[in-house]
């Protein structure tokens, strides 16, 4: 194929011995989600209406300097102030909870709704009008309580798909009170394990909140007991590698002298060895990068401690090489993949960079008895899919823009990434054909 605020009003805010209301972060979003109750129509806007809820910590810049307020004042632990915090805390989140329909109340609820709809003739499905809507609001108001009102708002009904005569299925709205109740617990739950009550999760409170939904969810609830602590780690690593821009027998198995950490030459055995070799010594150079520039990270903890090798992958970094190259079309993967990709580290790659970076894949290539390719044509044919603005350069910009980013990253550090898009039409044609019975 080939040829902000005064600089009087921000020390006067943090000299307040006890932050007023509006400053407890926890309590004005918490508050703010729950009094929101806006319904949605499609499938796809109820979606995306789940993924904002579940953004556990992003903030616009007007509220920057309330989260500064707020973490920069701590009661100390035991105090007056803290034990008045926690128990007001305690007390908030309990009255939400007691806010939210429980399984019972959704129960009466469905039978209210199937009790009061009507059929449609055409498709048979169970549809409601506003008529109905309205006397069925009724009807769980007096059976449950006033707690369900704010569930049948005319905005809401509005919101939904309706049909020519004006009607909605039941169905899809009771599917949006069950997840927003779902949605609303769960973020309680998270606010209650926020443990100095700044509006973030640290890894081991999202670790601890995993661990307690194990139980509940039928595909884990038989887990081994002595996987558990590593199952929730990597859950809550995966979490915070797509909050911020598993494999662990896939670890262990790499890790050939059981040292808890990865080595350059343990490192090449990922993917049964199809990495390219600048791929992983950019990886490398990235890890002693950040030991010398990021002083929260893991690594430096591990040289803290004075134990492994600051030259070896740990095991948290190993989730994010992993979770990078799985998900290499999101953009914290491709975001990750850039900084190794980036080998000047000036923020762009240039021809003479792409050339650099498919040598190895080329090498590759041929060692595996696949037809000769001039490099030049595969770098054009990069240039061509991403399109940068500055016709010189591309930048991690052009590759989250031009949709394709996943797949010149793919080409770039791995052979098989290359090969499959090198066959890209046969395998769709593959995909095409039916089974044959």
């Amino acid at each position: 194929m080939y040829s902000g605020s005064s600089d009087g009003e921000s020390h006067e805010a943090a000299q307040r011995k006890i932050p007023p209301a509006s400053s407890m972060l926890w309590v004005r979003n918490l508050r703010r989600f729950i009094g929101s109750g806006t319904g949605l129509g499609s499938e796809a806007l109820m979606e995306r209406s789940n993924r904002k809820v579940l953004k556990l910590a992003q903030f616009p810049a007007s509220t920057r300097r309330h989260v500064h307020e707020l973490v920069a004042w701590k009661p100390e632990e035991g105090s007056i102030s803290h034990r008045v915090q926690r128990l007001a805390k305690y007390r908030f989140l309990k009255k939400q909870s007691d806010l939210l329909l429980n399984a019972d109340d959704l129960d009466a609820m469905w039978v209210c709704l199937r009790e009061n709809c009507v059929i449609d003739d055409a498709t048979g499905a169970e549809k409601m009008n506003y008529e109905d809507f309205c006397h069925i609001a009724s009807v769980c108001t007096e059976q449950i309580g006033p707690k369900c009102r704010r569930f049948f708002s005319p905005s809401n009904f509005m919101k939904f798909e309706k049909d020519e005569s004006g009607r909605i299925a039941i169905l899809p709205f009771y599917l949006y009170v069950m997840r927003t109740v779902s949605l609303t617990q769960a973020r309680i739950d998270m606010s209650e394990l926020d443990e100095d009550s700044d509006g973030f999760l640290q890894p081991h409170e999202m670790e601890a909140y995993i661990r307690g939904l194990i139980p509940s969810l039928a595909q884990l609830r038989d887990m081994p007991t002595g996987f558990i602590q590593m199952y929730c780690r990597i859950a809550a690593h995966k979490f915070f590698f797509f909050c911020d821009p598993h494999r662990r027998d896939m670890f262990i198995a790499l890790d050939k002298d059981a040292n808890g950490t990865l080595s350059k030459q343990e490192l090449r055995e990922y993917a049964d060895g199809t990495l390219t070799e600048i791929f992983i010594e950019r990886e490398f150079s990235n890890l002693s990068l950040y030991l010398l520039l990021i002083v929260f990270d893991e690594h430096v903890r591990r040289g803290k401690s004075g134990g492994g090798n600051a030259r070896e992958m740990d095991f948290d970094n190993f989730l994010d090489f992993v979770l990078a190259l799985e998900n290499k079309d999101t953009p914290e993967g491709l975001t990750y993949l850039f900084r190794c990709l980036d080998l000047q580290e000036r923020g762009y790659l240039t021809t003479a960079d792409i050339h650099s970076l498919f040598r190895d894949v080329h090498q590759k290539w041929i060692e595996g008895g696949n037809y000769e390719l001039c490099i030049e044509d595969v770098r054009d044919e990069i240039w061509d899919m991403v399109k940068p603005a500055d016709p010189l350069r591309i930048t991690l910009a052009d590759l989250l823009s031009c949709k394709q980013g996943g797949t010149v990253a793919s080409m770039l550090i791995d052979v098989r990434g290359f090969w499959a898009h090198d066959n890209r039409e046969n395998l769709l044609q593959e995909d095409e054909e039916p089974e044959e019975e």
